[in-house]
């Protein structure tokens, strides 16, 4: 408990539907790119092999090795049931044991109620069963116009093989996130987190055209956060969307000032990385002219988001 995290913790729910990482992948508007995968760099296969990754972390659960999880399991109170269930000598071998733990983690996150229970007013929309309010409707359509809030193009609201929208594409996507003073690794100015090519995945530490790539998460239950992209860089849905509204329009409300009092742009890349920076709507827009979105239309924008909040986790 003396050792502060590097990331904002992504949520588990609605995991169930990402793919495999792929990192050719061609979405429906020909664009090529990597995909999927679990964590925010997309280096877990599955719920089991990413339900090891924190156990294992320094910064998080801080087990020394598998054989220090297995020892917790066979002290555990449900250890006679993990018994019952894997074998009486499960735990004579700890790596069986360990991965008879991440097993049983898997299985308990494909319990509908509890990881995707489809539960929110915009489900129940879906279903027929409520109306939106004029505000959430026009959220949902700002949510999708490609002009304006465009969210719609990494955070698909479309359902697919019968299942309600998933809410994100699962591609991965560097915006440009402002680096957080608050993570103590940061105070290290030669330290970034760049995701898809490092330092917790290794696989594409050359590839420096995916220095800063994040996985777009889905946006169900995404009002109710308080630490929002990888970084936690900010706290507010209110304060994301205005950063997408105005990231290139006045960059000086989100980065620091150089110290020629130039404003440091995308401060949380190094020096030198290409630039893979996203600058499809509303990170389009040139100085000099107006936002994609008033500040009503960004108070519509959550307004829907709030829909998208399961019933049993809604404030």
């Amino acid at each position: 408990m003396d050792r502060p995290g590097k990331r904002a913790v992504p949520s588990l729910r609605y995991l169930h539907t990402v793919p495999a990482f792929q990192e050719q992948y061609r979405f429906i508007d020909g664009d090529v790119g990597p995909i999927g995968g679990l964590m925010w760099d997309g280096r877990a296969a599955s719920l089991r092999d990413q339900a090891k990754l924190p156990l294992l972390n320094p910064d998080e659960m801080a087990n020394k090795d598998v054989a220090a999880v297995s020892r917790k399991l066979s002290r555990a109170g449900y250890a006679q049931l993990f018994r019952e269930v894997f074998g009486a000598h499960i735990f004579d071998d700890p790596r069986r044991a360990f991965a008879a733990g991440m097993r049983a983690l898997e299985a308990f996150q494909l319990t509908p109620d509890q990881f995707f229970p489809y539960s929110s007013r915009y489900d129940a929309y879906l279903r027929g069963e409520v109306e939106l309010s004029d505000q959430e409707e026009r959220g949902v359509e700002l949510f999708k116009d490609p002009a304006k809030g465009n969210c719609a193009s990494c955070h698909l609201g479309v359902s697919r093989a019968g299942t309600p929208p998933p809410f994100t594409d699962f591609d991965f996507v560097n915006v440009g996130v402002p680096r957080n003073p608050r993570i103590r690794a940061n105070a290290d100015p030669a330290y970034y987190d760049l995701g898809l090519c490092g330092p917790e995945r290794r696989d594409f530490a050359r590839r420096h055209e995916y220095c800063g790539y994040f996985r777009s998460p889905t946006v169900r239950n995404t009002a109710i956060r308080d630490a929002y992209f990888h970084n936690g860089a900010f706290s507010t849905l209110r304060d994301v969307l205005r950063f997408y509204n105005e990231r290139d329009l006045h960059p000086e409300k989100f980065y620091p000032r150089n110290p020629d009092g130039s404003v440091h742009l995308y401060d949380d890349l190094p020096p030198g990385m290409p630039d893979n920076i996203d600058h499809d709507p509303p990170l389009d827009r040139k100085p000099g002219v107006d936002p994609a979105l008033s500040d009503q239309d960004i108070e519509d924008i959550i307004a829907f988001l709030n829909t998208l909040v399961d019933a049993d986790v809604s404030r």
